[in-house]
């Protein structure tokens, strides 16, 4: 029998009883049917994705780029959180939920551009004992991997065993670039390697600068998505849709539990898993006072009739693609009045806020039209000491206290997509078709806050919608989940 291809599994040989003998291990590889490798055609994205690394290609000219999948993540002791690879690494493999774990992607130079290699652990042969005595990647434990060839056919690249990034690492130097965050222990491996370089040209720095540049073009060749990017912005938004209408359907169940909001998060959860991979990021089940707290995950507390429950949530789907969407519904099904004037001023901010979106606006821009009104109604209320034009001046900004967060962020592979472009290109960048981000603005009146009167206390209110730039205005691809007052709370009574 051939030797184990993977180094033994972490934390498991204090109580491992895998049995050892020869005699076992001929027998367990033997009398397995023959599988046959039907390869398959490429799917849809590899066309795009072969787009886009000829687009990375052409800023870094004579560069190696390595950008790494990264490994599992430990949760707890030998187990690991759910896989994910790299965003980097899905856009510019078409690879998503079904990728292999510790896979690199590397382009070598070459006198035209680059030629692009996806390393990765292909399936282990019956003849070694990985397939059953590793629980950390053996199939018996996590599944069959894929071949060399099923993957060179299905993404249209060219494959090699991840034992030959060894060549890879061999050859690095200063012409060497890499996703930094994506792997750490590759990285420190890279930065080793390129180290002894840079001490051999008589300097003991190691200049990252290229590292930098590299995981900054990457974001910001992701502002504006392609045409498959789109339908799958469109697939996340109607999926997520279903998520709440789920909610909505078990309401009744929700509020009769004493921890109702973790029921609209396992409600949601269900539907996120099984319509697409995940959630986009961990779901706001906010109920009461909850909803004042801008990112509450804790999810605890109970749904109480009266109250408004604000839902942010988005499912991920299996190429990564998420939406996000905020609603935030009266638990009884009406909105009191006061509660309805908050929800209709923050709808009235969103849709201000949308009504300017066009190619060419800054993007800066729409946070600025959704303060507009947010400034106006809270001047209105008589919440602000001085004038809704005092307060949006920049040395006052009072109205900020009851809505401290940005009104929109860029939306695709990662939640905050294209995190690492520059400035001038995202909050000072000016909108182009294609670009999908979203307005959401909200009031949130804290339930301990003697600013406001006491009517106002423990409410927030936020709505949540995702946004195309189109070639003469926008689109909001998350229209058909209601919105307004009326609508939900039709939508509710249903």
């Amino acid at each position: 029998m051939a030797e184990s291809t993977t180094p033994a599994p972490r934390a498991t040989s204090n109580r491992s009883t895998t049995p050892v003998s020869e005699t076992f291990a001929q027998y367990i590889a033997s009398q397995w049917a023959e599988r046959p490798d039907v390869l398959p055609s490429p799917r849809e994205q590899a066309s795009y994705a072969a787009e886009r690394r000829s687009r990375i290609s052409a800023m870094h000219p004579g560069k190696r780029l390595v950008v790494p999948a990264g490994g599992a993540k430990t949760r707890s002791n030998d187990t690991d959180y759910a896989y994910r690879a790299h965003s980097a690494f899905a856009w510019l493999t078409g690879w998503g939920s079904d990728s292999v774990a510790g896979s690199v992607l590397v382009l070598e130079p070459t006198a035209d551009g680059h030629d692009a290699t996806l390393y990765f652990r292909e399936a282990a042969g019956r003849d070694t004992d990985e397939f059953y005595a590793n629980p950390e990647i053996g199939e018996f434990w996590t599944g069959p991997r894929p071949s060399l060839e099923h993957v060179a056919a299905d993404l249209g690249l060219t494959t090699r065993t991840l034992a030959a990034l060894s060549d890879v690492l061999d050859a690095t130097d200063a012409a060497t670039l890499v996703v930094r965050d994506a792997d750490r222990d590759l990285t420190d491996q890279i930065d080793g390697r390129r180290l002894v370089t840079a001490e051999s040209a008589d300097t003991e720095t190691l200049d990252t600068s290229g590292d930098a540049e590299l995981a900054r073009d990457l974001s910001e060749l992701r502002l504006v998505k392609d045409e498959f990017e789109l339908a799958e912005m469109r697939a996340a938004v109607a999926a997520t849709k279903l998520g709440f209408d789920d909610v909505i359907g078990d309401l009744s169940t929700i509020v009769a539990h004493e921890r109702g909001e973790r029921l609209v998060e396992g409600t949601f959860n269900r539907r996120a898993r099984a319509e697409g991979n995940t959630v986009g990021y961990d779901t706001i089940a906010a109920s009461g006072p909850h909803a004042c707290i801008l990112h509450w995950t804790r999810n605890d507390g109970p749904v109480v009739p009266g109250d408004l429950i604000l839902i942010d949530a988005g499912i991920e789907l299996d190429s990564y693609y998420t939406a996000d969407i905020t609603r935030t519904l009266p638990v009884s099904g009406t909105f009191s009045p006061v509660q309805r004037r908050v929800y209709e001023a923050v709808r009235e901010a969103a849709d201000a806020a949308f009504a300017i979106v066009r190619p060419g606006i800054k993007f800066r821009e729409i946070h600025a039209a959704a303060m507009q009104v947010i400034a106006a109604r809270t001047a209105e209320w008589g919440l602000l000491p001085v004038t809704a034009e005092e307060s949006l001046e920049p040395d006052h900004q009072y109205h900020r206290r009851y809505m401290v967060h940005g009104t929109s962020h860029h939306l695709g592979l990662d939640v905050h997509d294209c995190a690492a472009a520059r400035r001038e290109l995202y909050l000072d960048g000016t909108l182009e078709p294609g670009m999908v981000f979203t307005i959401e603005p909200g009031l949130y009146f804290q339930p301990d806050d003697l600013s406001v009167p006491e009517e106002y206390r423990g409410i927030g209110v936020r709505i949540e919608d995702n946004i195309l730039v189109t070639a003469t205005g926008a689109e909001n691809l998350s229209i058909g989940i209601p919105r307004t007052a009326d609508d939900v709370e039709a939508w509710l009574s249903r």
